[in-house]
């Protein structure tokens, strides 16, 4: 699809990635290199990587990539100092290293949790916290008189509760809670705009392959006639609006993008019926008036 912002409204930008090298996060890197930003992808696996840099590259985008886990704070630490003597300054960061599998909680280790709990929540606030000194106005190489600006990835999970995902859906409570707190403080004291996105299910993704493979997803099409799944480009999309200047006034928010999932409910009855049936309700109710005090 035609994306509907200008193709330089990142223009000088710098967006470091984590987990940019596949699934959303890679759309992420490549929507916002489109759009004019240069681009630092992080990740664990060399040849990933390497790959996706290369994607990048075809596509005429300023591109580079930086091995590196997020559960550690001396990787964190390094990537974001390499960015930064890559490019001369980082404008963006984006938290799109996830980790996820469906297990039921009786069957999920400690160890299982505390490794989500470590990529996910852990890892964000590492990410972000290294990169303070970079983003906060006045801060090292910053061009703009501006702060800059934090995308974290969520997730819709815990909005309600989710089945076998109890270890994913407390370390997007704990995104989610770190992306209000610093949109607070550091939006106060240091101008740097935090904001968070929520996917629903995204097609050509590892999670959706892991959480929704072909046997539940057919599944799930019999008994909600509206499950609808999304693409990579509209968690992009958003993503652009929310860093660039056009989400200036942005701050703070984690944005569902996921056509309404979460909200979803079985249809129990057929429309027809339901219309005939809240008729025959109705006029029971008028002729049987219910909580009405009788003359005795």
């Amino acid at each position: 699809m035609e994306s509907p912002f200008k193709a330089d409204i990142l223009k000088g930008k710098v967006g470091l990635i984590t987990g940019g090298g596949s699934g959303i996060g890679f759309e992420i890197s490549t929507q916002l290199g489109k759009h004019g930003a240069s681009i630092a992808i992080m990740g664990r696996r060399k040849h990933v990587l390497q790959a996706s840099v290369s994607a990048l590259q075809s596509l005429g985008i300023h591109a580079v990539g930086f091995e590196g886990d997020v559960r550690k704070q001396e990787d964190a630490k390094r990537v974001i100092e390499s960015t930064f003597k890559h490019f001369g300054h980082i404008d963006i960061l984006v938290n799109a290293a996830a980790g996820n599998f469906l297990v039921p909680a009786e069957d999920l280790s400690t160890n299982g949790f505390r490794t989500v709990m470590d990529i996910d929540s852990v890892g964000t606030f590492t990410m972000c916290r290294e990169a303070l000194e970079y983003l906060k106005k006045g801060g090292r190489g910053r061009n703009s008189p501006s702060g800059g600006s934090i995308l974290n990835i969520s997730a819709t999970l815990h909005y309600t509760a989710s089945w076998y995902q109890i270890h994913v859906s407390a370390a997007k409570a704990a995104v989610d809670s770190i992306t209000r707190n610093l949109a607070l403080e550091w939006g106060t004291d240091y101008d740097i705009r935090v904001n968070g996105i929520a996917p629903g299910p995204i097609a050509d993704t590892p999670g959706l392959s892991k959480l929704a493979p072909d046997e539940i997803t057919i599944k799930a099409r019999e008994h909600l006639p509206s499950y609808k799944i999304g693409d990579k480009w509209d968690i992009a999309m958003s993503a652009i609006y929310l860093v660039s200047d056009a989400g200036k006034f942005v701050n703070g928010t984690t944005l569902v993008v996921d056509g309404g999932h979460w909200l979803r409910n079985p249809r129990r009855l057929p429309k027809e019926e339901v219309k005939q049936l809240s008729r025959v309700v109705e006029k029971r109710s008028r002729e049987t008036p219910v909580g009405v005090p009788s003359s005795k």
